[in-house]
């Protein structure tokens, strides 16, 4: 076997560490998701309105989303291992608090500490997975954490309405127990600690958080109060938009003129074409994956009469043929490169989201299956190489400021998904012409992901970024 293709291998340990990752890295997901078919259940148990019950999932969002920016900077200044395991600490403390919770304040405040929690594991989890593979595995890697990425929102319904079946509510926070704190235990004996460097530690860009994390979740709080009021003048989105806008120009402006302090996120990065491609087309994606997967329930139980439970297991192939697809097309895209398939999966998914405007309610099960699984496997195509593209390109020093614009951008993609969708069903005439509507609104963001691909690159360069050894026993602390 050659130098390079044993250099590219993805060795035993590695393989492991990785695991462990993307189990921690699962937990955020599938709490979030089980939780919001809860959300009646919380209401009466609670005697309390949907509304109020609704800050529950308001309240955890709006604390992941605040927590990136600050992830950015305590990654290089506190080191990846033991922030991750601060994370899960913090994660593992707020799922306890929430299945004892008393009232539906507590639970509203101990959803929200699980919110800083994930807020700490959701870009570690791209972060150490980049820094760990290097470039020229970027893809194969990014691939694997696609199938948590496709896998976690279409199980996590399925998760929570076979719970609420079975067991009380208060299991639906305390599964994340026993799982966390395996993940814990295996992540002190795997993930290894940061390599010491003879590099100054970064100062915290204070006035940069200030603006950064406000603002961007304003703009969450902003889309989330879309939803909820099914209007966008509504004060209560309005005001939180225009804040959110203010906080980020302030931001930018900020940004380009700091000079003692390095700031969180540098906007320069705006400037190279394929970073900007690469994570455009994952907030347009996060936009039409969470369209699909909020929309395909609501289409099996208006439609078709179902609960939630057989409405779920429905709406899985989505996620399958994403989880399906995307370790395939980033493995290949480490030798061919993103471009090619991204354009294929695209068209796909595409062609896809057309195939759902043509959808009745007297239309056979199989056909909405079917083009389900196959938009999965389009997303899943586009996905994985475009991450993968996006750690090729960046500079080892930048792999966090990335990772942190990443997934910000593709949260922002995915509330602004379910605020359109949220509109568009209550402001059409009947359900279909909504669902109608609502894959109209897919289609249009899978073309625009489609113009976006033209710039992303061809076949792999040199690599930027060299992986981090991975210790065959107990990492230090």
């Amino acid at each position: 076997m050659s130098s390079k293709q044993s250099d590219d291998r993805l060795d035993p340990r590695l393989l492991v560490m990785i695991a462990v990752i993307l189990l921690g890295g699962l937990l955020g997901i599938l709490n979030s998701t089980m939780a919001a078919v809860a959300t009646e259940t919380l209401a009466t148990t609670f005697d309390t309105s949907l509304s109020t019950v609704g800050w529950a999932s308001t309240g955890f969002l709006l604390a992941v989303t605040a927590t990136i920016p600050f992830t950015t900077w305590a990654v290089d200044r506190f080191g990846g291992r033991r922030l991750w395991l601060v994370g899960l600490a913090l994660f593992l403390a707020g799922s306890l608090a929430a299945g004892l919770a008393w009232n539906v304040g507590s639970l509203i405040a101990f959803r929200t500490l699980q919110g800083v929690g994930a807020g700490l594991l959701d870009p570690l989890v791209l972060i150490l997975l980049a820094r760990a593979a290097g470039p020229q595995r970027a893809g194969r890697v990014m691939g694997l954490m696609g199938v948590v990425l496709s896998l976690g929102p279409a199980l996590g319904p399925i998760a929570g309405g076979a719970l609420l079946d079975g067991l009380s509510w208060r299991w639906m926070f305390l599964f994340s127990v026993p799982v966390g704190a395996l993940a814990y235990l295996l992540a002190l004996r795997v993930v290894p600690a940061d390599a010491p460097t003879d590099t100054e530690r970064p100062r915290l860009d204070v006035l940069g958080l200030a603006l950064l994390a406000p603002g961007f979740t304003a703009l969450v709080l902003a889309l989330s109060q879309t939803a909820e009021h099914a209007a966008f003048t509504a004060w209560q989105a309005f005001l939180p938009l225009i804040v959110g806008v203010v906080l980020l120009i302030g931001y930018a402006v900020h940004a380009l003129g700091s000079r003692r302090t390095p700031p969180l996120i540098d906007v320069r990065l705006f400037a190279s074409r394929g970073f900007t491609a690469s994570v455009t087309i994952m907030g347009l994606g996060g936009l039409a994956n969470f369209a699909t997967l909020f929309a395909l329930p609501l289409y099996y139980q208006q439609a078709h009469g179902h609960g939630v439970l057989a409405a779920g297991l429905l709406m899985a192939p989505a996620g399958l043929g994403g989880a399906i697809a995307m370790p395939l097309a980033g493995g290949l895209s480490d030798r061919i490169g993103a471009r090619g398939l991204a354009v294929g999966g695209a068209l796909l998914a595409g062609l896809s989201a057309l195939a759902f405007t043509r959808i009745g309610a007297d239309t056979a099960e199989i056909w909405p299956v079917l083009a389900a699984l196959a938009i999965g496997l389009g997303m899943g195509c586009f996905s994985a190489p475009t991450m993968g593209s996006l750690y090729r390109s960046l500079p080892g020093s930048m792999v966090a400021q990335g990772s942190s614009v990443l997934y910000m951008l593709n949260q922002l993609g995915a509330a602004l998904g379910v605020a359109l969708v949220t509109l568009i069903l209550q402001t059409s005439g009947d359900p279909i012409a909504g669902f109608h509507g609502v894959f109209w609104l897919v289609a249009a963001a899978i073309a625009a992901v489609l113009a976006a691909t033209r710039v992303l690159p061809g076949r792999p360069q040199t690599p930027a970024v060299h992986p981090q050894p991975v210790p065959s026993g107990k990492a230090s602390s």
